[in-house]
């Protein structure tokens, strides 16, 4: 009888990326794998799911008797995939038909005819998509093999990453695997991960209303915060998004990843720097959730000077954080809150007047909350992240009536390790997280303090702590468990453990003893 073949491992998303990218080296410098990889992952995702709802289409149809004479003129009628949310794909953009030329030598100005024809039949990308497959320094024959690889991807629903935030997640593994060649303060500034925006948006929940991000990226929280609507009954259109983005790749990221999504988002028509050219003036949020890069240290124009923005006082010019702050909170409409990530230090830094403008904040009663989080969650960067929510809800007369005083959640210890590398939040830590504060925001929600994880302080206490908003110096010590085992039993208990032990390693050391003097024998 035939041994039954041993079906091959699945390969993660980064291993196969890694393949892709040992196909480049060499050809490529490190830098601008990703702008390779990620048109081809592009291409790969819209035609997936142009197959995909092809084939349910003509499942419809056979089921309705369609004659198949007349099957291909209804699977080629484009409403049937736009009014479904995807995109129409022209035949020469397929993957199917750029996969049948990828040994050929002209296979980049295939790619590049493919991406020319998606952008003239789906408006929303005009100008977005990446070229310049053909060009002379891009070896064809990698390029080929390059496609044969993100051909082995599914991006289907049914598949792993059909669902995922695929766009940020590879550009993001790029810059982690090359950030020698990126510059420091891109570490992170692309995408966010997905547990720490899932923790994000299940705390904001955004069912309704404006949701506005200045530091965009590849545009992840609104896939998530789309998702969270989703998931709760709701339609996407439920929400308006709003965004931008400084750096003119990202922001093309960003419209392909929105686009992809089905999302419609007002990015302004171009990235910009969001302090100085500030492409949504008068925009009031309901909700604002950003992940900005961390202490950016020129962001500083003389224009600045005497800004609206600064409220609270103006930051140092040689670090962005609380000018970030100022920037989400001027934002906000009288009903909003905001909550955004940022560098453990903007907790407790007194430099520059940071200390000052933390201190109005807090006297302002703008603090909703603040969550400490573990570490390694991104991939890139290995600075300690905490999680603020500022709120303007708190000065009206609506569901949140906890004025006078900040939540402090201390999540370190919370997570699991995914890899060596990297940290993930599982479902169950986001509703820990989001639990207790939701119960805490609702005044008769049942809140109690959670000794070492969970304290609800007053503006006095900290007040006492110099504004200083590190959760750890609040939250106290977790409570030790009720220990009632007698004491005299305790020590039998242990005693005997401890003789087994003794015993186990006599075994042990006796069996390696045989075995050592059965090799010199």
């Amino acid at each position: 009888m035939a041994r039954a073949a041993k079906p091959k491992p699945t390969k993660t998303l980064e291993q196969t990326l890694w393949e892709a990218a040992d196909k480049l080296r060499g050809n490529q410098e490190p830098s601008e794998y990703k702008h390779v990889v990620l048109g081809l992952v592009f291409l790969k995702y819209v035609s997936d799911r142009f197959e995909e709802r092809r084939a349910a289409l003509e499942a419809e149809l056979a089921a309705d008797g369609i004659k198949p004479e007349r099957l291909r003129d209804f699977l080629e009628d484009r409403d049937e995939y736009t009014s479904h949310n995807v995109f129409w794909v022209p035949e020469l953009a397929r993957w199917g038909y750029i996969q049948s030329v990828a040994k050929q030598p002209e296979v980049g100005q295939q790619i590049d005819q493919g991406m020319d024809l998606i952008e003239k039949e789906n408006p929303s990308l005009r100008g977005v998509l990446p070229r310049n497959y053909g060009r002379d320094g891009l070896d064809k024959r990698r390029l080929g093999g390059l496609v044969d690889l993100i051909g082995s991807i599914g991006f289907t629903e049914t598949d792993d990453h059909g669902a995922d935030d695929v766009l940020g997640r590879v550009y993001e593994y790029f810059l982690g695997q090359f950030a020698g060649k990126e510059t420091g303060k891109d570490a992170g500034a692309f995408y966010t991960p997905r547990s720490v925006v899932k923790t994000l948006v299940e705390m904001l929940e955004p069912y309704q209303g404006r949701v506005y991000d200045p530091a965009a990226g590849s545009g992840g929280m609104f896939v998530q915060s789309a998702e969270f609507v989703k998931a709760h009954g709701g339609k996407r259109t439920d929400i308006s998004v709003y965004g931008q983005e400084f750096t003119d790749t990202t922001w093309k990221l960003a419209k392909m990843n929105l686009a992809l999504r089905g999302i419609e988002a007002d990015m302004g028509p171009r990235s910009a720097d969001s302090f100085i050219d500030d492409l949504h003036p008068d925009l009031r949020a309901d909700f604002v959730t950003a992940n900005p890069p961390f202490n950016v240290s020129d962001w500083w124009d003389a224009k600045l000077a005497d800004d609206p923005r600064w409220k609270y006082g103006t930051p140092p010019q040689g670090n962005a954080n609380f000018a970030w702050v100022q920037h989400f909170i001027h934002h906000l409409s009288p009903r909003g809150t905001a909550g955004f990530v940022l560098a453990n230090g903007s907790l407790s830094s007194k430099t520059g007047g940071e200390g000052e403008i933390r201190r109005k904040l807090v006297e302002a009663d703008l603090v909703d909350c603040i969550v400490a989080m573990p570490d390694k969650l991104f991939f890139n960067t290995g600075i300690p992240v905490s999680l603020w929510f500022v709120s303007k809800a708190r000065h009206g007369n609506g569901h949140r009536e906890r004025r006078g005083e900040v939540l402090f959640i201390d999540a370190r210890k919370l997570g699991t390790m995914e890899s060596r590398r990297l940290r993930v939040l599982t479902d169950d830590d986001i509703a820990k997280i989001a639990g207790i504060y939701h119960s805490w925001r609702n005044h008769d929600g049942g809140y109690e303090d959670v000794p070492g994880f969970a304290k609800a302080a007053s503006l006095e206490e900290i007040a006492k702590h110099d504004f200083v908003l590190t959760p750890g110096r609040y939250v106290g010590a977790a409570e030790a468990e009720v220990d009632d085992e007698p004491i005299d039993e305790k020590i039998e208990r242990l005693t005997k453990e401890l003789f087994a032990e003794f015993e186990r390693g006599r075994e042990l050391e006796n069996e390696i003893r045989r075995r050592l003097e059965a090799l010199e024998s």
